[in-house]
């Protein structure tokens, strides 16, 4: 157990971070003394910019008013089908592709989004090839409703999706137990040394085609939380990522913790890759990217109809 206790002025911060079977709980309660605590959860993925964005919580620098955060670690694929199938978490990341089946339940939070400028999810392989060339080949996914699983589907129709962990799709694709596989998180950085090549990168793609960021992942807020309440968690975690950016060297080294074999240049890379002036605010671009990712998925039939995106 790593408990560690910050100085603050006005309230009492406590962060705890705790060891567990499933992974990593992190509490952060910041309170004035004898004051109830409303217990908020927050899931999001054990990764380096999700760490960073979460170094306020951490430090106790940033809080939800009259709030306990307790931080809920799971990879992306099982966030969505949690929220899909439970709804439980107040907070929760998810893919954009599986906001589209969460709509009814859960709003957009206007900070905290990952969108790709010019980089996102990679399409590898063992050689150099054509995505045309993989029509009728299996192509490893992370996960049926991740947003790598839609873009996939949008521009290479043809292929035959298989579902693997995303940390084992390297693995998988070079040895052949697929043909090719859309890598996500660090693997993106180090494709090259683990043998595979580029054959398509969505990021890229929309960039040049499109001149937008392509969206990959969202953080959402319960509706039935109440609109006061639900403002006060996007404000709450908009300081989180704001202290990150001011205290920078410290926020990387934490989120260092979360970066599954990066060293710090790599690490730094990785997290501002999806860290950025989008993350803090999405805006307009943030907003067409969406809406040109769920027209898309309404064209190919992923999805029946374009979600309705409320931004708190």
């Amino acid at each position: 157990m790593l408990l560690s206790v910050p100085r603050a002025h006005t309230a009492a911060t406590l962060p705890l971070r705790l060891r567990t079977r499933s992974g990593w709980a992190i509490f952060v309660a910041m309170h004035a003394p004898g004051t109830a605590l409303r217990t908020i959860r927050f899931g999001h993925s054990p990764d380096a910019d999700d760490a960073y964005m979460f170094y306020g919580f951490h430090t106790g620098r940033a809080a939800i008013d009259g709030c306990q955060v307790e931080h809920v670690l799971q990879d992306i694929q099982s966030l969505n089908a949690r929220a899909l199938e439970k709804a439980d978490l107040e907070i929760t990341a998810c893919s954009a592709h599986a906001y589209a089946h969460l709509a009814g339940r859960y709003a957009v939070m206007a900070c905290g989004a990952s969108f790709g400028w010019g980089y996102g999810p990679v399409l590898v392989a063992r050689e150099h090839r054509d995505a045309a060339s993989l029509a009728g080949k299996r192509v490893a996914i992370p996960g049926r409703l991740t947003t790598a699983a839609l873009l996939l589907r949008i521009e290479c129709p043809g292929v035959v999706p298989v579902e693997v962990m995303f940390d084992d799709i390297p693995r998988a694709v070079r040895e052949r137990e697929v043909d090719a596989g859309v890598i996500i998180h660090e693997s993106q950085l180090t494709y090259r040394h683990e043998g595979l090549v580029k054959v398509l990168d969505f990021g890229e793609l929309w960039k040049a085609r499109d001149g937008l960021p392509v969206p990959l992942g969202l953080d959402v807020v319960r509706r039935d939380l109440g609109e006061p309440l639900m403002r006060a968690c996007s404000g709450g975690f908009r300081r989180s990522i704001e202290v990150a950016f001011a205290h920078e060297d410290e926020a990387i080294r934490y989120a260092l913790q979360f970066g599954r074999g990066l060293d710090t240049a790599q690490g730094k890379e990785f997290v501002h890759m999806y860290v950025n002036d989008l993350t803090l605010e999405m805006g307009e671009q943030g907003r067409a990217g969406l809406r040109m990712l769920y027209d898309r998925a309404v064209a190919c039939g992923a999805i029946p109809e374009a979600p309705r995106f409320d931004v708190v």
